[in-house]
């Protein structure tokens, strides 16, 4: 989908915001972005990281690149990233809400501030962004929102709990709001791949269990590729590969008694190799 300009704000530019962009799949959709020609506006915690990610870009695809260094649970992060599009000359033309982390492990056994941590990022501040941002989509009769689900997002995940049911959320708020906005022009879809390639496993600690060991993972560019093509085309929810389509199909068909043991197996964090 190539950026287009706004016939009723010729003097802004359309950018693209991912969150999430200094690395994993967020820097992957950045890039296919930028290769069709999209201005873009990087966020993530850590400065460093979004410099380094905006650097290649430009280096590598010429593409304008702008980042923001915001965690995006703050209280004051829509007005944060309104004030950074006023600074670079431009208006939200596609928010990528890729941000969001893991935990593994026993519910009961969590930390209570890290549960809150993921609630907020997964879900609260996902929701409040697209809410903020689509009153000017459309306003535009333009643009439009992807936001990161999961395949977990299709079953109840024993030992990844909260994770998997903020996926889950994330895919019935996307496709509600797809179909609450498609008359106006602008386009929701959710993204809901299986295990990637990234830090992501490692950081949530499920690094050894068993998913990581029997299920494909996918690149980022692969991921990036099916969201960048099926939001292009209109699509609502994507599953980026064969292997995951036939997953999502058999997760919705498989009865709970037999699928929830079954993914619990999978997630169940196991011993970790010197």
């Amino acid at each position: 989908m190539t950026a287009t300009r706004d016939p009723g704000a010729a003097a802004l530019k359309p950018i693209t915001i991912v969150t999430g962009g200094s690395d994993g799949i967020g820097r992957a959709i950045a890039r296919r972005f930028a290769g069709q020609r999209h201005s873009l506006l990087l966020i993530a915690r850590g400065e460093e990281r979004l410099a380094a990610a905006a650097a290649e870009l430009r280096t590598d695809l010429g593409a304008d690149v702008h980042i923001l260094a915001l965690d995006i649970t703050s209280p004051d992060a829509a007005a944060a990233i309104d004030a950074a599009l006023i600074r670079v000359g431009g208006y939200a033309h596609v928010l990528v809400n890729n941000a969001g982390i893991g935990l593994s492990g026993p519910f009961a056994e969590h930390a209570r501030d890290d549960v809150v941590r993921l609630l907020d990022l997964n879900i609260r501040a996902m929701t409040l962004l697209t809410h903020h941002l689509l009153q000017g989509m459309r306003q535009r009769r333009a643009g439009g929102v992807i936001n990161l689900a999961s395949l977990g997002g299709y079953v109840p995940g024993p030992w990844q709990a909260v994770y998997y049911a903020s996926k889950a959320y994330v895919l019935s708020f996307s496709e509600a709001v797809a179909a609450e906005v498609a008359a106006d022009g602008v386009r929701v879809c959710a993204v809901a791949p299986g295990p990637v390639n990234t830090l992501f496993h490692e950081r949530m600690g499920s690094e050894a269990a068993w998913y990581r060991r029997l299920l494909p993972p996918l690149e980022p560019a692969t991921v990036a590729w099916w969201a960048e093509r099926g939001f292009s085309l209109g699509a609502r929810v994507i599953v980026p590969g064969l292997i995951n389509m036939l997953m999502a199909l058999a997760l919705r068909v498989v009865p709970h008694r037999i699928l929830v043991p079954l993914t619990g197996w999978l997630l169940r964090p196991g011993m970790r190799e010197n």
